[in-house]
């Protein structure tokens, strides 16, 4: 279990403003059934783990609010989620379902359709045909993580907590850090610290990848010694009460050489013109090009291969995108990554990564490691 919030979740209002958008898609009730959307509305933070079917869902309607599980979530759902009904199924929840349909008086049911699987689908028509009752599945798209986009102000203060976590335990990682290390004892330790700084554990896989291989934005730590005078890429993040960061730094052992220190300090200025260009109203698309131009004007546009960034929240890539296909428009609120890369074959490559959060007048950086501090002693 996860340890307790901070502060308690606005069940309310966001079940508020939930009801007002599921009124202006016609709909009776909503299931929902994907994790980070159950936590974000109840609370419950229970795990689905690997298993076929959920650990809970929940059923809303204008005049019900229902987390369906089963017995062995009963004691942590209710402590969790004090604002809902607590159903515990016996058989599955697909079994369940059609008489909680029935208890709220929904016809009209729409479903998270980036989580029910084709299987689980036609086995809840079954359900719903066998009990003879007038009820409708409807496919829905977003309608939960449209309310998650725009952070409030303790969603922002966790995920601030999230960044501190993750930099405390980076700190300590480049004292200790030595050449002749590996990628692997490397990832692991700072994963160690983050927990030790009071992480629940590390918000994804962590990569630490050295030389060439720093030439593969998403390398996997491998068994390689690292070696000094070349680049050594860190993308990591730490998960604070469910919230994540989301960082990557470029370090080096010993002096720099020029290519570094060319290519760091181009880099670095795409991500400061990015930033810059951060307000609300702009689009992701635009703000994409802005750190994408410096690049390329530099003569590196060949070599940036991936998305500028994402909205980080309940899940390490969230809405709103920063691509060159982007559509979507930022707002006051939202938290993004800002992290333009080079990568150079048989090199390596050099990535900087902030979590910025969008104000009423641009964007205000949660980051507080020093940017100029990639030179790591080598003895």
């Amino acid at each position: 279990m996860h340890p307790e919030t901070t502060h308690p979740i606005p069940t309310r209002s966001r079940i508020a403003r939930l009801r007002e958008s599921m009124a202006r898609h016609d709909l009776d009730a909503l299931l929902v059934l994907i994790e980070a959307n159950r936590r974000y509305l109840s609370g419950y933070t229970g795990d689905d783990g690997q298993f076929d079917e959920t650990a809970g869902a929940l059923l809303i309607s204008g005049g019900h609010c229902i987390l369906a599980t089963d017995p062995r979530y009963d004691l942590q759902a209710r402590q969790e989620a004090p604002e809902f009904e607590i159903f515990c199924y016996r058989k599955s929840l697909y079994d369940a379902l059609p008489g909680l349909f029935t208890r709220v008086n929904a016809h009209k049911v729409g479903f998270e359709s980036a989580r029910m699987t084709v299987k689980h689908h036609q086995k809840l028509i079954d359900h719903i045909q066998k009990a003879q009752i007038p009820v409708r599945l409807i496919a829905t798209d977003n309608q939960v993580e449209a309310l998650r986009l725009a952070k409030d102000p303790d969603e922002m203060a966790i995920t601030q907590q999230a960044v501190a976590c993750a930099e405390t335990a980076f700190r300590q990682l480049t004292k200790w850090m030595r050449p002749g290390m590996t990628e692997r004892t490397v990832a692991r330790k700072l994963e160690d610290l983050m927990r030790e700084a009071g992480a629940e554990g590390p918000s994804f896989p962590i990569i630490v990848a050295a030389g060439p291989n720093s030439a593969k934005p998403h390398a996997v730590p491998e068994k390689r010694p690292i070696e000094a005078g070349e680049p050594v890429l860190l993308d990591w993040g730490a998960r604070f009460n469910g919230y994540c960061s989301d960082i990557s730094r470029t370090v080096i052992f010993g002096p720099p050489d020029k290519q570094f220190k060319r290519i760091y300090t181009i880099v670095r200025e795409a991500q400061a013109a990015a930033i810059a260009a951060i307000h609300p109203g702009a689009h992701g698309q635009s703000v994409d090009g802005v750190a994408r131009q410096v690049i390329k004007e530099a003569g590196f546009g060949d070599h940036f291969g991936h998305s500028l960034g994402h909205g980080t929240g309940l899940c390490i890539h969230e809405a709103p995108r920063l691509s060159p296909y982007s559509e979507d428009t930022l707002a006051a609120g939202m938290i993004v990554t800002v992290e333009p890369g080079i990568y150079l074959p048989d090199w390596g490559g050099i990535r900087l990564e902030n979590q910025v959060v969008i104000t009423a007048n641009g964007a205000d950086i949660l980051n507080t490691l020093d940017l100029d501090a990639y030179r790591l002693a080598s003895s």
